[in-house]
């Protein structure tokens, strides 16, 4: 194979895999928005068996909440949750809503490990690691929020932009298990 061709395939592979990372995105990330809507009463496409028996919504949001209440009575604060809401008796209150739960990140991180050319046992180990890290994150995410802001009342209106910090944290992490990840991949590649 010529310098050329070697070239014009490797523009082939990157031109298939950036159309792959784009549409299992917008397939993830759109999935879960409408699915959202149907299992949210008084939406437009409401389902009451959908929303009373196939809720993964809700039950992310119950495996988020739960553990952080765990973590945030670990240091003593007496909390009353339900499921969306986490109030810390003299802290704050907390409500885990849609945009809490990382589904984007994870509709992110979901579609670059299944366009990126690996193999499988590869792509699904990443995908695992790369889902529970972030579940993880978010959690203490969640639970430090409760914490931090029922020791530090008086700096309750400074954390206003959490979320936005919280998303820079996560994809920066994310980031780096690919890089890992996709230097590990191509090992065997650079050696031969």
């Amino acid at each position: 194979m010529t310098p050329e061709e070697a070239k014009k395939e490797a523009s082939k592979k990157a031109i298939k895999f950036v159309v792959a990372l784009f549409m299992l995105y917008i397939i993830f990330s759109q999935g879960n928005l409408f699915m959202n809507s149907v299992m949210m009463p008084g939406s437009r496409f409401y389902n009451p068996f959908i929303s009373d028996h196939l809720n993964y919504i809700q039950g992310l949001k119950s495996a988020l909440i739960i553990p952080a209440v765990w973590l945030i009575k670990a240091f003593g604060f007496y909390v009353i949750y339900n499921e969306m809401d986490v109030m810390v008796i003299s802290g704050p209150y907390l409500r885990v809503n849609y945009s809490c739960l990382g589904l984007g990140v994870m509709s992110f991180l979901a579609a670059f490990v299944l366009a990126f050319p690996a193999p499988w046992k590869s792509t699904f180990k990443m995908l695992i690691i790369g889902l529970i890290t972030i579940y993880v994150l978010n959690v203490l995410r969640i639970a430090g929020l409760g914490v931090l802001l029922g020791f530090f009342k008086s700096q309750r209106h400074n954390f206003n932009y959490h979320h936005e910090a919280f998303n820079i944290l996560i994809y920066i992490c994310i980031f780096t298990i690919l890089y890992l990840w996709i230097k590990k991949c191509n090992k065997p590649i650079n050696a031969q």
